[in-house]
């Protein structure tokens, strides 16, 4: 029992430190739709690159949290394998995890930014 919980509050701190990053996505997401409205207004090549260079650079950080949650999810199901939830919780983190490559195979195809990006 001890040591579920000291797995289950060593889990705890790891999410406290994805906050954490999902703290500076929000903040580089900020920055790149400032970036992505200056190229709107003033056809700015350079805050163009600036803005897809930000939004690869954001993607690529949310496809390896989100792996985390995809190999956490399986090794719990490994667990607890006739547990519909923990089947269900698998199902949600790899949907997430494709639409992560997904956007990022987008920032890198589109190059005049006409797709509409966004972390969710």
């Amino acid at each position: 029992m001890k040591e579920t919980i000291n797995n289950r509050l060593k889990d705890i701190n790891i999410e406290n430190n994805i906050w954490i990053i999902y703290l500076i996505v929000i903040g580089l997401s900020y920055y790149a739709n400032d970036l992505e409205k200056d190229y709107f207004l003033t056809g700015n090549n350079e805050s163009k690159e600036k803005y897809r260079k930000i939004n690869a650079f954001i993607f690529i950080i949310l496809i390896i949290v989100y792996s985390y949650f995809e190999k956490d999810s399986i090794d719990t199901l490994k667990n607890n394998k006739n547990n519909k939830l923990y089947q269900l919780s698998l199902i949600g983190s790899t949907a997430v995890l494709i639409s992560g490559i997904i956007f990022l195979y987008i920032i890198i195809k589109d190059k005049n930014i006409d797709a509409e990006i966004a972390f969710n």
